[in-house]
């Protein structure tokens, strides 16, 4: 089926579910998967890109912008996985159909996600992150295990979370209101 009616089916489907207003979605076949397909994206965009423009609507915590082996320019699709999955109910809703950078993108659910195929160059690295993800949590065991096996364990700095939350409250919200004269 074409990209494009593919994409305007989907957002008929939407539609539909909205006017109906009844307890069960189209969405509901998609519970066991929190991947997401994004097709038509633009050659020159990168994964932080594609983060910055998703993230609105969940934690992801794996990018897989395809791309070619050889020359390593992206191929205008990418794979996402959100750490919840009624995030990608979000980002199939509000950013299929959408214009990014000039160009209509497609955003649907993906029922069976499979990693890339690994090669001889694949490092180690590229390795974990395909079966593993990239989750906080993930994120969090990896950074432990490093800190055990290294000889000086780095230090934040002394700034605590609350704090940083606590200046960027500040920065964005007037400390001074002024009267109207």
């Amino acid at each position: 089926m074409n990209p494009m009616t593919n994409m305007k089916n989907v957002l008929k489907l939407s539609d539909q579910d909205l006017k109906l207003g009844g307890k069960t979605s189209w969405h509901d076949q998609y519970k066991g998967s929190a991947w997401i397909f994004i097709g038509g994206l633009a050659y020159d965009l990168t994964e932080g890109d594609v983060l910055a423009v998703f993230s609105q609507y969940g934690e992801i915590v794996n990018v897989n912008l395809v791309r070619d082996k050889a020359t390593g320019k992206s191929k205008g699709f990418a794979f996402i996985c959100y750490e919840d999955q009624r995030s990608t109910v979000l980002a199939v809703d509000n950013l299929n159909g959408i214009k990014l950078v000039g160009k209509t993108i497609r955003v649907d659910h993906v029922h069976n996600y499979r990693p890339p195929k690994e090669t001889d160059k694949t490092d180690p690295e590229t390795r974990r992150l395909h079966i593993e993800g990239c989750a906080p949590e993930v994120a969090m065991k990896w950074e432990k295990q490093k800190q055990r096996h290294s000889p000086t364990p780095e230090r934040s700095g002394g700034k605590s979370r609350q704090s940083e939350s606590r200046v960027k409250r500040e920065r964005h919200e007037p400390s001074v209101k002024r009267e109207k004269r």
